[in-house]
Parts: C-alpha cells; sequence; structure tokens
C-alpha cells in the first residue's frame, strides 16, 4: 500500500499575505498544514519555519520515530518562534497553528496545535480526529455555547494553543489504522469555517474545494492537504 496526495493553498478572497504554509511529502511519510498569526510577516515566518523544519525529516524512519521526530522539530520550533517574539521591539506573538499527519503502508499518527484539523474518511464515514485548541471549544466543552453556534461566535478565531505563542507547548496526538481507500484530509480554519467536510468531499478534487472556499467569500487563507491510501 503506498499513498496519492495534493496540496493547495490560497490566499483567500479578503487577505493580501498568505500565512498558511504547507507539507506534502509522500517520500517521508509526512504531511502538515500550518496556518500562522501574529500580522504582517510574522504569520508567514512562523508557518514557514515550522513546515521547513519538517521538511528536514530525514528519510526511512519508521512511523514510531519519525512521529517522534515530528514532535520534537514542532517544540524546537516553538521555542525558536516565542524566543523571536521576545527579540521584536516590542515584543509580539509569532505563532501558528499546525496539524501534521506521519503515515506508514497500514497505520497513521496525527499530531496538532491550534485549531488547524485532521479527517479520516473509510467509505461514507468521515471521521475528525482533531479536537480545536481554542476558546469556543473550551466553551462548548464546558457545556455554555452550543456546538452549532461556535462558528459564529465573535471570538472563534481565539486559539488556545500555538506554536511559538508561549515557551512550552503541549502537542496532542492520536494514531488509527489505514485501510486501501481511506482519505486523510489536512486543512486550515479558513477552510473548515466555510466547509464542513464529509466523506463525499475528499472524493472531489482539492482544486473544488478551493474553489467552493472561494465562491464563499474566503475572508482567510485556505489551505489542504489530502491523501489517500491506495493498493500497491
Amino acid at each position: 500500500m503506498g499513498f496519492q496526495s495534493v496540496s493547495r493553498t490560497h490566499v483567500g478572497c479578503r487577505r493580501t499575505v498568505n500565512e498558511d504554509a504547507v507539507l506534502c511529502r509522500p517520500d517521508l511519510g509526512l504531511w502538515a498544514v500550518a496556518d500562522g498569526m501574529g500580522g504582517h510577516d510574522a504569520g508567514a515566518l512562523a508557518s514557514a519555519l515550522v513546515v521547513e523544519r519538517l521538511a528536514g525529516c530525514a528519510a526511512g524512519l519508521d512511523l514510531e520515530t519519525r512521529t517522534d521526530t515530528a514532535r520534537r522539530i514542532i517544540i524546537e520550533a516553538n521555542r525558536r518562534l516565542a524566543a523571536l517574539g521576545r527579540e521584536r521591539s516590542p515584543p509580539t506573538t509569532i505563532g501558528t497553528t499546525v496539524v501534521a499527519i506521519a503515515a506508514d503502508p497500514g497505520s497513521f499518527a496525527c499530531l496538532w496545535a491550534g485549531d488547524s484539523r485532521a479527517y479520516h474518511a473509510r467509505g461514507p464515514v468521515l471521521v475528525q480526529l482533531t479536537r480545536d485548541h481554542s476558546l469556543v471549544q473550551a466553551l462548548v466543552d464546558a457545556g455554555e455555547l452550543a456546538p452549532a453556534e461556535a462558528a459564529d461566535h465573535p471570538d472563534a478565531n481565539l486559539v488556545t494553543r500555538a506554536v511559538g505563542a508561549a515557551p512550552e507547548l503541549m502537542i496532542d496526538t492520536v494514531t488509527g489504522d489505514l485501510h486501501p481507500g481511506d482519505t486523510l484530509l489536512l486543512a486550515s480554519d479558513g477552510l473548515t469555517r466555510l466547509l464542513n467536510p464529509d466523506a463525499s468531499d475528499l472524493g472531489a478534487a482539492a482544486d473544488d474545494l478551493i474553489e467552493t472556499c472561494l465562491a464563499r467569500g474566503a475572508p482567510d487563507n485556505v489551505s489542504l492537504v489530502i491523501l489517500r491510501a491506495v493498493a500497491g
């Protein structure tokens, strides 16, 4: 079993700078979406740094080692970005969310910090692998906000965890099995706030998903990675 994968990123309809970055490296068995924050060049710098460092992961690592390496790379990037933010005058946050998949034939690991998401589709069933690190998700978890109200909440863009936002970073991880035909989607919130993906969406071309977001006004940068497990 191997993988087919594609990636897309677009500035959207209202932004002038694309602060997202994507990684699509089937040769490494590693894929990621990073959504930068901080304004001006800070967000673009943060997302690019995380993706570039993940791209430096050594080839040929087994899945467990590759996952541990990706985690270490993200933690090191967090320390670097936090330091860069402190060095600016005045000090500022140079941060990015990140969601990454390390995959081998038969299994995967998903790592994330922030509200960029990962989904797993098998047949007609789509499962969200990640849980947003965000203020609105915390309100939903506490029973103070209905899930249907989350997307329209005035603080929907506030994340509670991101690479570079604090000196120390906790990264969540989930693992799972992969069967031939399974599809994984990684997406920035610029896509997930406009679309509620379903399994049939992932059968569409990546360009179609981007075009749908643009047709709906795409107020934010929009980025995605789609990978499918195929019989070798």
